[in-house]
C-alpha cells in the first residue's frame, strides 16, 4: 500500500514538472519574442488546458465543503481568461503546478522514512527441519517455527534465541550505529541484522504482530494527525480566501477597475503557507525516525515544544532498569541459595523488574527454578504463589505485614539499616514466616545531571521525579541529579493521581516512563514519551512519542526540533503577512498589473517553503 501510494507521487510529481518546464518555456520563448504574431493561439491553447486541473481541483473541493487555495486561483484564471492575460494565466498555473510539485514532495518525505524500512524487511525465512534447511517465503513462517538466521542475514520475525550467540545490528529500529550482542534466552527483532556468529531463533511474533511492522503502522498513521497551528493555519486559510473574495467585489464595486481586481487576486494567493506549514511538521517527523523516534502526529511534535512541566518515572528512566542483587539475607535456617531459590519461584510469572533480576540471578546461579501451583501479583506491592501447598510471599514491608506476616523489631533495625545505604529490598515470606531479604541496587544513567541542566536551559519549570522506593533512596537519586521536587512510596494508581494534579490548560506537562508499567500515566499526560520501546507494544501503543533507544539524553533534543519547527513557521507567517502587504501596497498603487502581480506571487512564494525546506539539514 505505502508503495502504491509512493509510485502514484512520482507519477503525479513527473507530470507536474513536465507541465512546469513546457510552460516556462512558453514564457520564455513569449519574452524572446519568438512567437509570431498569428501565434497567439498557442498562448491561448497553453492557457486553457493548464487551467483545466486547478478548476477541477476547486470544484472536487468545493464538493467536499472544503474552500481550498485552488478556489481562489480558479477565480483569478477565470478572470485573467476573460481580460485575455494569457501571461497571467499562465503565471498562475505556474504557480499552482509549482506548489503542487512541493506539496508531492512533502508525501515523499512523509513516505521516504516507511519506504526505506521496507526496503530492509527480508522477504524469505530459513527453517529447520527434519534436519535441513529450507528456505521459505516470510509469510508461511508460523509461530514456534525454529528459524536459522546466518551471519550477514536480517533476522525475519521477533523471537527468541534457542540456540547461539551473535551480535546484531538494531540501527534500522533505534537509529544506533552500536551492535549489541545477544545470547540464547535473549529477544531478537525482526528485520535487524546479525553482524557476527549464527543463530537459531523461535519465532514468538510474525507479519504484522512484529515490533517492525508496528514502527511502519505508526509512522504511516503519523501523517494523518496535523497539528493545532497546522489546522489553524488551515482555517485560516479558508477566512482568509472568502475574506479575499469579499474585498475583491468591494474593491470592484467602488473602483469598477477590473484589472484592478484581478492583480488583487493574483497578489492574495496563500499557496506558499499551505505548502510550507505540512513540510516543516514533515522535515521534523522525518528526523526523528531515523534517529530512532517515533512522533505520532506532529500535534504531539508541537505539544512537546510547549512543554514546562516534566514528570519523570526513577525506575528504568533515570536509572538503566537493570537491578543488581547485591546481598541475599537470612532470618530462618535457610540458606542463601534456598532463600534465592523461593524468590524466584515468587517472581516466576512477574515481568516487574524486581522480578527479572532475581530470576536472571537465579539463572546465573544454576538454581532450578520451579513453577509454581498458582501465582497472584499485586501491582507495585508484591507477589503470592503457592508451592507444594504452601505459600510464598515477595514484596515491600507494607505488602508483607498487610499479609499478617510477623516482622520482629530486630528484623525491621536490619531491613531499614539497608535501606538506609540507598539499596532496595525485596522479603521473601515461606509459610507464614519472614524467610529473609534481598537487597539490590539499580545504577543511574551516564550525564543525567548534564541532561537535568538541559532541561532548565530550555525552561523546563518543573521536574518531577515519581518513584515506587522509599523515601530515602529517592531523596539521594534527586540530590545527586539535581530535581527539587519528588513524591516516594508510590502505587501505580498514586502516580496517576500525582501526575493529574501537574496537568493544566496553560502549559503541557510530558510524562517520561518505559511504556511497561507506566503504560496509564504515559496515555494520561499531555505528551506520553516512552523510552526503550524496543520490542514493547505497550509502550509502542501507549506513548505519543516512543523512543527505540533507551536514551534519556534524546529527549531535550526532541524538544528543541520541536521549537525549531514552530519557529520556522512563525517566521513562515511573519513573512508571507509582510509579502502580501507590499504585494497590496504595489497593486492598489498601480505600480504592478495583473501580469507583474502573477509573477510577483510566484517568485515571493518560494521564500516560506525554502525557509521550511533548512529544516532536513
Amino acid at each position: 500500500m505505502v508503495i502504491k501510494k509512493q509510485e502514484r507521487i512520482r507519477i503525479f510529481l513527473a507530470l507536474d514538472i513536465v507541465l512546469s518546464f513546457f510552460l516556462v518555456c512558453v514564457l520564455l520563448i513569449h519574452w524572446l519574442r519568438f512567437f509570431p504574431k498569428q501565434s497567439e493561439m498557442v498562448l491561448i491553447a497553453v492557457a486553457f488546458i493548464a487551467t483545466i486541473p486547478v478548476i477541477f481541483s476547486a470544484i472536487s473541493s468545493l464538493k467536499n465543503k472544503k474552500i481550498s487555495i485552488t478556489l481562489l486561483a480558479s477565480i483569478a484564471l477565470i478572470a485573467s481568461l476573460l481580460e485575455r492575460e494569457w501571461i497571467s494565466v499562465i503565471f498562475i498555473n505556474l504557480m499552482i503546478a509549482s506548489a503542487r510539485i512541493f506539496f508531492y514532495y512533502v508525501g515523499s518525505k512523509s513516505h521516504s522514512a516507511i519506504e526505506g524500512l521496507l526496503k530492509l524487511k527480508p522477504l524469505t525465512a530459513k527453517i529447520e527441519k527434519d534436519g535441513r534447511l529450507i528456505e521459505i517465503p516470510l509469510e508461511e513462517v508460523k509461530k514456534g517455527d525454529r528459524l536459522v538466521v546466518e551471519l550477514g542475514e536480517k533476522i525475519p520475525v521477533d523471537g527468541f534465541i534457542e540456540k547461539g550467540e551473535a551480535t546484531i545490528d538494531q540501527s534500522s529500529l533505534t537509529g544506533e550505529s552500536k551492535p549489541v550482542f545477544k545470547k540464547k534466552g535473549d529477544t531478537v527483532l525482526s528485520s535487524t541484522t546479525v553482524v557476527s556468529g549464527n543463530l537459531i531463533i523461535e519465532a514468538e511474533k510474525i507479519g504484522k504482530e512484529t515490533t517492525f511492522e508496528k514502527i511502519i503502522d505508526l509512522v504511516e498513521k503519523s501523517q494523518a494527525n496535523k497539528a493545532n497551528i497546522y489546522t489553524l493555519v488551515d482555517r485560516f486559510a479558508q477566512w482568509y480566501i472568502i475574506i479575499t473574495l469579499l474585498g475583491s467585489i468591494i474593491v470592484y464595486f467602488f473602483s469598477r477597475d477590473l484589472n484592478l481586481v484581478l492583480a488583487l487576486l493574483l497578489v492574495s494567493c496563500a499557496d506558499d503557507i499551505a505548502v510550507a506549514t505540512p513540510l516543516a511538521f514533515t522535515a521534523a517527523t522525518v528526523h526523528g525516525v531515523k534517529h530512532g523516534a517515533i512522533i505520532k502526529g506532529s500535534n504531539f511534535l508541537e505539544g512537546l515544544a510547549k512543554v514546562k512541566v516534566l514528570v519523570v518515572d526513577k525506575t528504568g528512566t533515570l536509572t538503566e532498569g537493570k537491578l543488581k542483587i547485591e546481598k541475599i539475607y537470612s532470618f530462618s535456617n535457610l540458606r542463601s541459595n534456598e532463600i534465592l531459590k523461593l524468590a524466584a519461584i515468587g517472581s516466576f510469572f512477574s515481568h516487574h523488574p524486581v522480578a527479572k533480576a532475581i530470576l536472571n540471578y537465579a539463572k546465573e546461579n544454576n538454581i532450578l527454578i520451579e513453577e509454581p501451583e498458582k501465582f497472584e501479583e499485586h501491582s507495585g506491592k508484591g507477589t503470592v504463589a503457592i508451592y507444594k501447598n504452601k505459600k510464598i510471599i515477595t514484596g515491600k514491608v507494607s505488602f508483607i505485614q498487610d499479609s499478617k506476616i510477623k516482622i520482629s523489631e530486630q528484623q525491621l533495625s536490619e531491613i531499614n539499616e539497608e535501606k538506609t545505604r540507598g539499596f532496595s529490598v525485596n522479603l521473601i515470606c515461606f509459610g507464614d514466616k519472614l524467610a529473609g531479604f534481598i537487597s539490590m541496587t539499580d545504577e543511574l544513567r551516564l550525564k543525567l545531571k548534564e541532561t537535568i541542566n538541559k532541561f532548565k536551559e530550555l525552561g523546563i519549570e518543573k521536574i518531577i521525579m515519581l518513584t515506587g522506593d522509599n523515601e530515602k533512596i529517592a531523596k539521594k537519586i534527586a540530590g545527586e541529579i539535581g530535581i527539587e521536587e519528588f513524591h516516594a512510596n508510590l502505587l501505580p494508581e498514586d502516580k496517576l493521581i500525582y501526575l493529574k494534579k501537574y496537568l493544566n490548560n496553560k502549559y503541557k506537562t510530558a510524562m517520561i516512563g518505559d511504556g511497561v508499567n507506566d503504560a496509564p500515566a504515559l496515555a494520561l499526560s499531555d505528551i506520553g514519551i516512552a523510552m526503550g520501546a524496543i520490542g514493547s507494544d505497550v509502550a509502542i501503543e501507549s506513548a505519543d512519542i516512543a523512543l527505540m533507544k533507551d536514551e534519556f539524553s534524546q529527549i531535550p533534543e526532541l524538544i528543541g526540533i520541536g521549537r525549531s519547527t514552530l519557529k520556522v513557521i512563525r517566521q513562515n507567517l511573519l513573512m508571507w503577512g509582510i509579502i502580501n502587504t507590499l504585494g497590496l501596497f504595489l497593486v492598489f498603487l498601480h505600480i504592478i498589473n495583473p501580469s507583474e502581480a502573477a509573477a510577483y506571487n510566484f517568485i515571493t512564494d518560494f521564500i516560506p517553503i525554502l525557509n521550511s525546506l533548512r529544516l532536513f539539514k
